[in-house]
């Protein structure tokens, strides 16, 4: 059950992140599908390693975990710079990374810390066979 769960969360943070960069970007890649699954189980595994750890650091950690996912997605998937180019935008990283949108992922994983425990327990309920039998 635990692979299903988290294979589920993976999903949907993957259809998430390709979602919003649909939306704000008029397209997207797999990578990106990829990297928004990954995100969303580490900075959500977050809330079990480290609970108390007070919500702004351990969104500042997230938005750490989500811009080192970045990298190395872009290291890997972005050699190109067909995906995504930084290297105009100040303060970047071999144009994968820049100060910009790690600032940004502060909010986006504190979103994510948010959703990811109701999340794993709505997908758990509904997943878990009912004692009754139900449907």
């Amino acid at each position: 059950m635990l692979f299903a769960v988290k294979t589920l969360l993976f999903l949907f943070g993957g259809s998430a992140y390709v979602l919003l960069e649909l939306l704000f970007r008029g397209r997207s890649h797999y990578s990106m599908f990829l990297a928004g699954g990954t995100c969303l189980l580490l900075v959500g595994h977050l809330n079990r390693v480290k609970p108390k750890l007070p919500p702004l650091f351990r969104a500042l950690a997230g938005a750490g975990i989500i811009t080192a996912v970045e990298l190395l997605t872009g290291l890997l998937a972005n050699r190109d710079y067909r995906v995504w180019d930084y290297r105009d935008v100040p303060f970047n990283y071999r144009g994968q990374i820049c100060a910009g949108f790690s600032l940004l992922w502060i909010g986006a994983a504190a979103l994510v810390l948010l959703i990811h425990d109701p999340l794993e327990k709505e997908i758990r309920r509904r997943i878990t066979p009912s004692a009754q039998g139900d449907s």
